[in-house]
Parts: structure tokens; sequence; C-alpha cells
């Protein structure tokens, strides 16, 4: 099970003209970044609050994956042919995510930016925001990811930023630890939302849930203890295997964009383990909730559905 090198390249060609197009990695229409933001009020840009538009991406990857494994993108066989069919059809097209999926998708971004202001958080958005790169760098494009992370640092620094305030894992992580090794005299302070909100004050509205953590958040970034003290009050179902920080499985991404078949594969391993101690399974990764939510074997609710401030 290998990926085609004809669909690799032009997986990567298709980033990029996205990236140099629309500022986002797939090919969407550029206003679903901006939905979740109608009727908030923005503080200033010192300190911004960066989607990166992962959450609002994640139903057009949704139904990117689905296309993907239509046409196959495996090395050998008719699949092979069929990348490129595959490329043509995502290049060619803008993918139009459910409605339900998108309102969803804005619900979580504006529950989390609102729990920031209910706590007293200082804090405003850019209209828009790019996206943020990382899928360049997780699948080896380092020359480009390069070139447009320099761009994206410009654009923070041309608009004033100081602070970015990150909602996923996959940007948090880019920025903090991959943007400091290829952008000269980086100097943003990234700062991730769970670290600004208060756990003594959240409400938890649900229980008998499980959890399963971002790879990066659990251990690269340390927020393991984190995301438990926010959810400490439902009594989450836990297992030193199957949640535990050094044991816990993998959801499958981001894979699924060159081997979806191996993702969902993955993504099913994992579901099954979580649903031993719960069907109702509580994720802070837009592409865990993607891969998870496919497998139709738990029901993945994101932390800030969760709770409230």
């Amino acid at each position: 099970m290998e990926p085609s090198l004809n669909w690799l390249f032009k997986l990567r060609d298709l980033i990029v003209s996205s990236l140099q197009e629309r500022k986002l990695p797939l090919p969407v229409d550029r206003e679903l970044c901006n939905k979740w933001q109608e009727g908030l009020p923005s503080r200033g840009v010192k300190r911004v609050f960066y989607t990166s538009c992962m959450y609002q991406l994640a139903p057009a990857i949704y139904k990117a994956v689905e296309s993907l494994e239509k046409f196959g993108v495996a090395k050998g066989g008719v699949t092979a042919r069929l990348a490129a069919v595959g490329a043509k059809l995502l290049g060619g097209v803008v993918l139009r995510p459910e409605r339900e999926d998108l309102e969803r998708s804005y619900t979580i971004v504006r529950s989390i930016y609102t729990a920031l202001l209910n706590s007293g958080v200082e804090i405003g958005y850019l209209p828009d925001e790019p996206y943020s790169g990382a899928l360049l760098y997780e699948l080896g494009f380092i020359d480009d990811f390069a070139k447009y992370a320099s761009e994206v640092y410009a654009y923070f620094k041309e608009k004033g930023v100081r602070e970015v305030v990150t909602i996923d894992p996959h940007t948090h992580y880019i920025l903090e630890k991959i943007y400091p090794q290829y952008v000269p005299n980086f100097d943003l302070k990234v700062t991730s939302y769970l670290d600004l909100i208060d756990p003594s004050r959240v409400r938890v509205k649900i229980s008998g849930f499980t959890i399963h953590d971002s790879c990066l958040y659990a251990r690269y970034l340390g927020k393991y203890g984190k995301i438990r003290e926010l959810l400490s009050k439902g009594s989450p179902a836990e297992d030193p295997y199957i949640t535990g920080v050094e044991t816990a499985g993998c959801c499958g991404g981001p894979v699924e964009s060159i081997l979806p078949e191996l993702a969902k594969k993955i993504a099913l391993g994992r579901a099954k383990k979580l649903a031993s101690l719960s069907r109702v399974v509580v994720a802070t990764c837009p592409i865990c909730m993607v891969n998870l939510s496919r497998t139709g074997v738990v029901e993945v609710k994101h932390l800030a559905e969760a709770v409230e401030l």
C-alpha cells in the first residue's frame, strides 16, 4: 500500500496553487473561513485568535478524502492511473461541504472565542487570516513550506500582531516548534487557548465519555494534563493503555491525503479501542474528529461542545 508518486507530485501542485490563490490548502470558498466571526467583537490585533481555517476546512477534508477513496491513490493497477483524475477533480472544482457540518465547525470556533472573551482575555481576529502551511510540512514539501511560512509571518507582522492564540494542535505545533527553524527572526508569541481558560470556571455538560488525545497535544506540546483539568468534572473514562499519554493510539491523520485506506484502518482500530471505554469521545483536533467520525464506531464531540464557561 504505497502512494503513487504521480499523485504526490499532483497533490503538492494542488496545495501550492491553492495557497497562492486562496491562502488555503484546498479549493474551497474563501468566505467559509470567516463566517464564524459574524456578530462577534474584535478587541485589537496585538493578540489574535488564529483558526488557520482548520475547523472550517474539516468538512471539506471529509469530502476530499471521500473523493480520494473513490478514485484511489495507491501504487499499481487502476488506482495509480486514476490518481491523476482525482487530482484534476479536486483541483478543478470548489469542494462544497455539507451546510450542517460547516455550521457545526462555526459553532465550535465561536464557542472557543466566546469562552476566551468570557474569561476576560483581550483578543481580536483578522478577517482574512491565511492557513498556517502545516500540511506542506507534514507531507514533506519543505522548500514550499519555508517560502509560504515566511509569507504568513510577514502577514502577521504587517498587521501588528504580537501574539497568536491557536485553537488546534497542528497549527500550534507548526508555529511554536517549526516556524522558528525556517523563518528568520521569528518572534511571535504562540499561546494555546487551552492555557487561557480557567478550569475552575468550566462546567462540563456531558458525562460517560472518554478522551481521544491529539498526538501533538499530548506528546509534543504538553497539553495532556491541561485537557483533563478542563474535563475532570465530567469524570471521563480512562485506561492507562488506551488513553495514556505515551500509549494512546493515533487517529490516522494527516496520512489520509496520501493513503486514505491506511488512515481509515488506523482510525478504525483507534475508534474500537475508545469504544471499549465509551461510545462518546471528546477530541480537541479537527483532523482527529474527521478521521474518527468516518469510522461510524464512536460519536465524536469537540471539547468546546462538551463544556461551557
